[in-house]
């Protein structure tokens, strides 16, 4: 048994055992999210376009990850449609950016490894760059979504005659509480990963300005900002989609009453 194996048997545990049936099909959308990232790659690298495989398998994942995290629909629904909209805002940012970054591709800390092997596979880098960054920001406007849905959900419960700006207000103020612990996770996750390429940075005596432009740290940091852009857009996007909803939502409640 390999450590990966090991490490994920304990998971599944972990969860089943914290979450009960919730915690096991969070762990199995785990798995259908893996799958389906493994099969866009695969379709990919048989030239399939990859901004079709990318909207497709981005619609997939969101899904997944939201409708099999919630049982109640009132929440999920309304988390999925802003989820939507905040991709769509977000990739056509990410296609402008990464268009003018043009930070695709390797640098120069990976010519060892590819020393002897080509690079021309046939496959736009910029495209692939534009896949990479999407997929890799879908699960922060995912929770984000989430968070701000359910909280706005319970007001409702709570309250079905409020007005829309108090909702909206309200889901502002729910935002407010996660974007800076969400936005300090995506920075840490990023800095923790790039540790080691920090210290070779300072090994090799890279200067400040040769680090700020190197290629490999340009594009993880394009992932970031636009990830930190993604989630500050969910919030509002989020409470004014519930603030849409609230007629389907409120006379839902009264069918089940």
């Amino acid at each position: 048994m390999s450590s990966i194996i090991a490490l994920g048997l304990t998971l599944m545990v972990c969860m089943v055992a914290v979450g009960g049936k919730q915690g096991w099909r969070s762990f199995l959308s785990l798995l259908l999210n893996f799958g389906f990232l493994f099969f866009a790659i695969v379709l990919i690298d048989f030239h399939v376009p990859p901004m079709f495989v990318t909207l497709t398998t981005s619609i997939i994942i969101l899904a997944i990850t939201i409708f099999m995290g919630e049982d109640d629909l009132r929440t999920t629904v309304t988390a999925f449609y802003a989820s939507l909209i905040v991709m769509m805002l977000v990739l056509a940012l990410i296609l402008i950016v990464t268009h003018w970054a043009m930070a695709q591709g390797f640098g120069q800390e990976d010519s060892d490894d590819l020393e002897g092997m080509s690079i021309l596979i046939g496959i736009s880098y910029l495209k692939v760059s534009v896949t990479a960054t999407i997929i890799s920001i879908l699960g922060a406007i995912a929770e984000a979504a989430m968070a701000v849905s359910a909280g706005l959900s319970e007001v409702l419960i709570n309250y079905p005659d409020v007005d829309n700006h108090r909702l909206m207000a309200s889901g502002m103020s729910i935002g407010r509480q996660i974007i800076g612990t969400t936005l300090n996770t995506l920075f840490f996750g990023f800095f923790g990963g790039f540790l080691s390429l920090f210290i070779w940075f300072l090994g090799l005596h890279y200067s400040f300005g040769m680090i700020m432009n190197n290629k490999i740290l340009v594009a993880e940091a394009i992932e970031v900002l636009i990830s930190f852009i993604g989630v500050l857009l969910t919030v509002p996007i989020t409470a004014w989609v519930m603030t849409k909803r609230r007629g389907a939502i409120v006379d839902n409640q009264a069918k089940q009453k």
